[in-house]
């Protein structure tokens, strides 16, 4: 399946081979509410009615406005998600995200690709989920 823009221009989801959906942020984004709202449409949309396992690289993202943040609790297609960085910066947004309380799936940040997918496929209620 080919990527599809996020409305506002922001991102990509794709639903790879799997049936992971994955969310990639482009780089030096700043998210505010519309931002999140607009990618959980698509990914709904993507998923075509079905819970998948979701990865969203936040590797590029440079910024979570609070308003992104109460967003965040949401409902969407994503039965897990796996928040993917790859510096300090990028677990501070992480925790930023997480912080709520009200996640609507187990939430969690990984530095390795190869983790999150392994989490993401792990039995529900596994050590570490953050509801």
């Amino acid at each position: 399946m080919e990527p599809i823009i996020v409305d506002v221009g922001k991102g990509t989801v794709v639903l790879e081979a799997g049936g992971v959906l994955h969310l990639v942020w482009k780089p030096g984004t700043k998210l505010d509410a519309s931002d999140v709202h607009a990618a959980i449409a698509t990914i709904n949309e993507v998923a075509a009615g079905a819970e998948c396992p979701m990865l969203i690289d936040i590797t590029n993202t440079e910024a979570v406005s609070r308003q992104a943040k109460s967003a965040f609790s949401t409902k969407c297609a994503a039965s897990r998600i796996a928040l993917l960085g790859s510096s300090p910066v990028n677990r501070i947004i992480a925790n930023f995200a997480m912080s709520r309380r009200t996640l609507p799936c187990p939430t969690r940040f990984f530095t390795s690709r190869t983790e999150a997918l392994q989490w993401l496929f792990s039995s529900p209620g596994a050590a570490n989920d953050v509801p």
